[in-house]
C-alpha cells in the first residue's frame, strides 16, 4: 500500500536568498532497471517556487513500524534545477515523507564569464536517514 507526500522546490541565488524567477526545476524518481521516472517539469514563480509535486511513498504505517526492520520509510527522488547564467544544480536523495510537505532550497551559483551550464554542474547527494 502507498501512501502520498508532496515536494516543494524554492531556488535563489547568493546568501540573500534572492528568488529566482524562471528557473527550470525537474523533479524525478529512480524506476526499476536504473531508468528513471519523470515526475515534474516547472517553472519557479516570482517567489523562486514551483507548485507542490504529489510524490508516491510507502504507506504510513510502514513509516512507523517498517516491516523486518529493512523497509524504506520515505521515498526518494532527484531535483535539477537550471537557470541561464547559473550553474545547474542536481540534488539526489531528496526524501519525501507520507502526509508531509517537504520543502528543497536550491541556492544557484552564478557561471563565470564565458562558462555555460552545460560545462559547469553541481551534483549534491542527501545521506539517507537511519530511522
Amino acid at each position: 500500500m502507498t501512501s502520498e507526500g508532496k515536494l516543494r522546490v524554492r531556488v535563489y541565488a547568493s546568501q540573500a536568498e534572492l528568488p529566482l524567477e524562471g528557473t527550470t526545476v525537474i523533479v524525478t524518481q529512480q524506476g526499476g532497471m536504473g531508468k528513471y521516472r519523470l515526475l515534474s517539469v516547472q517553472a519557479t514563480d516570482s517567489s523562486g517556487l514551483i507548485q507542490p509535486v504529489d510524490i508516491p511513498t510507502p504507506a504510513v504505517g510502514e513509516s512507523t513500524h517498517p516491516i523486518y526492520g529493512e523497509e524504506q520509510v520515505y521515498a526518494l527522488c532527484s531535483v535539477w534545477a537550471e537557470h541561464p547564467g547559473y550553474v545547474m544544480l542536481q540534488v539526489n536523495g531528496v526524501q519525501i515523507f507520507p502526509g508531509v510537505e517537504t520543502v528543497q532550497e536550491m541556492e544557484l551559483i552564478p557561471l563565470g564569464e564565458g562558462e555555460s551550464s552545460l560545462q559547469q554542474r553541481d551534483v549534491r547527494d542527501i545521506t539517507a536517514q537511519s530511522l
